[in-house]
């Protein structure tokens, strides 16, 4: 399995081509929350005070994404942003902060990130949710922050992630030990039907 990684973590992640070039830092994670995919990034200048690009870097056109960088080929795979985000969202925009619901109503939390498989995957395996007092019983001072995987179904329906009920009923509390919870299949997770 890929490694898995919060989309949050990639902010500002270098951009460099198979030959070594530094081309740009990623700004933005654009994804398909309904395909449960990244389709693309949304870029940076390389220095300090550099902003926005007009350039985006779509799915297709990324070679590997790492633990360090995201990797591609040359710069010939960069498209307009303007173009790119015309029929995505930026997790920023939508995703963060949705409410995260069960298909029978129950109230699980809000998004805090999105947890990403790396390499050549792109999808979306999970979410990370601060974690409503109805979900996380018994008196806590602060609220609980799980990983809860998005199931072989999810359905957004304006500002809400609706996730099967088997779905939360095994949460994890890191990144590591939700990785041992999916068992390698996005989608899937130790316990649910084949």
């Amino acid at each position: 399995m890929n490694e898995l990684m919060a989309a949050r973590s990639l902010t500002t992640r270098p951009v460099v081509t198979l030959g070594g070039d530094a081309v740009a830092h990623v700004k933005d994670t654009v994804c398909d929350a309904e395909a449960a995919r990244i389709t693309g990034f949304t870029l940076t200048g390389r220095g300090l005070l550099s902003g926005l690009l007009k350039e985006g870097l779509p799915w297709p056109a990324v070679y590997a994404l790492g633990h360090d960088a995201v990797m591609i080929r040359d710069r010939r795979g960069l498209v307009s942003a303007a173009a790119m985000m015309a029929h995505q969202q930026a997790l920023r925009g939508r995703v963060l902060g949705a409410r995260v619901l069960t298909e029978s109503g129950a109230e699980i939390g809000t998004v805090l990130d999105v947890v990403v498989e790396g390499g050549t995957g792109g999808r979306v395996v999970g979410f990370r949710v601060a974690a409503s007092k109805r979900f996380v019983p018994g008196p806590t001072r602060h609220r609980r922050r799980v990983y809860v995987p998005r199931g072989e179904t999810l359905t957004v329906v304006g500002r809400a992630l609706v996730l099967p009920d088997l779905a939360v009923r095994q949460v994890a509390d890191d990144l590591s030990g939700f990785t041992a919870l999916v068992g390698g299949v996005p989608g899937r997770w130790r316990g649910s039907p084949p």
